[in-house]
């Protein structure tokens, strides 16, 4: 039982039955429901269905076909702690770079003939991991070199060798997606199996297809995510349901999906508290070296070149949880995005927001569209209940933020000094910015419902003191918090104020 585990106690036992259950995706690609929001116009495993939510409409692809077999092989052989035998892997002696140089064929043809969408996606997934390994061999060198502590990772390879450069840039068009690694097309969302074929979507019920480490807290940390994302169906559902009655101005309607959405968001964040117990603290670092990008990151001060398909340097953001669609389809339903300031925190999250499939961005855009032309937050704000159930999913919005938090400060800032998050963003501010946010967004909220608390039934009375109190001194720790920690990081309190940073004058690309 790892340290944290305490946490969980203060969730209502009631949802742990469903964390058990599980949910099932699509059992295949044919059971696509016709949808009122816009989807791509390319065959997509990412189509957003109440089944699957933002999980794939089918499970991954374990195995690349036979025709991949030396992309297959060099993975299988990469993790610092091979999966398939527990052995050291290429990774471990530092060898993983060499090896794709000798021995991986380049697949440029058969990628240009793919079309099926499970395997143009385990090839994105696959060479986004070995094009992160490659980059990233030299600065998990330097990391263990030091202890570990992340002060310094060195250089990264500056040049993807074109046996990698040009298959990926390949199927990454086929795919609109960047060429580097992301949360939903590669390193999660499309990184799992089940144990029982025929078995729930549940934590317990799922293996790992790709990882770094080989470490069992690299597992747990993906696959919690997985677990989170399988119940986004009920909450996709709810927001589409929702936006319909509050344009058609159907009170009791609007009530009850937002009720249904506050309960799949309840269950999300209860699984996203068993992070605790899955991924050790202690852990993340040993294997958070390889999902940084090459953006705003001391490691590629002047970006990585794509060989054989420009001349130019490239920078992307690396993997993130925040580009995930949980936060960003609540943030546009409740219309949190329309208040978050005009900083360079904002302009990073919004740069976030491209690194995901397709039909995720169009559904996210179309939402916020939507919640915009229907009114919903002033259609809630009309009646005290309505708007105590509209001041619950804030809460539900800050709860996974503040958890968000409370994993960046003891699995990161606890063990590192290192300015920026795997994404580029900084460390120490950028979380706090899009908590205080929804923080300020719940005490406006707590304004409009304070001037009719006699409209309100006693459980919706109750709930709305206890929320007032919780964003109240959740607000004033925040500040306080940020405050302690921006001088503490290397590139110092204005860097982690401006978002980005120029590497290329800094020392720090050179440690």
């Amino acid at each position: 039982m790892f340290k944290h585990q305490a946490h969980r106690a203060i969730f209502a036992p009631a949802f742990k039955g469903i964390l058990r259950r599980g949910l099932a995706t699509v059992p295949n690609p044919s059971a696509r429901a016709a949808s009122t929001y816009p989807v791509s116009k390319v065959p997509s495993e990412f189509t957003i269905t109440p089944a699957n939510g933002f999980l794939p409409l089918s499970d991954p692809l374990v195995e690349l076909p036979a025709a991949y077999g030396g992309l297959e092989d060099l993975l299988t052989r990469m993790p610092l702690t091979r999966l398939d035998n527990g052995k050291p892997g290429l990774l471990a002696s530092g060898d993983f770079g060499d090896a794709i140089k000798k021995e991986l064929p380049d697949y440029s043809a058969h990628v240009a003939k793919e079309k099926d969408p499970r395997v143009l996606l385990a090839l994105f997934r696959d060479y986004t991991f070995a094009a992160s390994a490659y980059l990233l061999e030299p600065c998990d060198i330097v990391h263990r070199k030091t202890g570990g502590g992340g002060e310094s990772y060195g250089l990264g390879r500056d040049v993807l060798p074109r046996q990698l450069a040009v298959p990926l840039a390949a199927v990454s068009a086929k795919l609109a997606a960047k060429p580097f690694m992301e949360y939903a097309q590669s390193y999660a969302l499309y990184n799992y199996k089940r144990l029982d074929p025929k078995g729930p979507l549940a934590y317990d019920n799922l293996a790992l297809i790709r990882g770094f480490s080989g470490m069992p807290s690299e597992s747990g940390f993906i696959l919690v995510h997985v677990a989170m994302v399988a119940n986004t169906g009920k909450q996709t559902d709810a927001t589409t349901k929702a936006l319909a009655a509050a344009e058609a101005k159907d009170r009791g309607t609007f009530d009850k999906e937002l009720v249904r959405m506050r309960e799949a968001l309840q269950v999300i964040n209860l699984t996203m508290e068993t992070m605790w117990e899955n991924s050790a603290p202690g852990d993340y670092m040993k294997f958070r070296t390889f999902i940084m990008g090459t953006k705003n990151q001391p490691m590629f001060p002047k970006g990585v070149v794509y060989e054989g398909v420009s001349d130019q340097a490239t920078f992307y953001r690396g993997e993130s949880g925040a580009n995930d669609s949980i936060v960003p389809t609540l943030d546009n339903f409740l219309g949190v995005t329309e208040e978050m300031p005009d900083n360079p925190m904002t302009d990073i999250l919004r740069d976030f927001r491209s690194y995901r499939p397709e039909n995720h961005n169009l559904w996210l855009g179309w939402v916020e569209q939507r919640a915009r032309d229907v009114g919903v937050r002033a259609f809630a704000l009309k009646d005290a209940n309505s708007a105590v159930l509209y001041l619950s999913l804030l809460d539900q919005l800050r709860e996974f933020r503040a958890r968000h938090w409370n994993f960046t400060k003891s699995y990161i800032l606890k063990y590192s000094k290192h300015p920026t998050a795997t994404g580029g963003s900084p460390i120490v501010t950028w979380l706090p910015n899009q908590l205080g946010v929804v923080l300020g967004h719940m005490a406006k909220t707590a304004a409009s419902i304070k001037t009719d608390m006699g409209s309100l039934t006693p459980e919706n009375r109750a709930l709305a003191e206890e929320m007032f109190e919780r964003a109240d001194t959740q607000s004033r720790i925040l500040k306080r918090e940020v405050a302690e920690l921006k001088p503490d990081y290397q590139a110092g309190a204005a860097a982690q104020d401006q978002g980005e940073t120029d590497w290329t004058k800094s020392s720090s690309a050179a440690a």
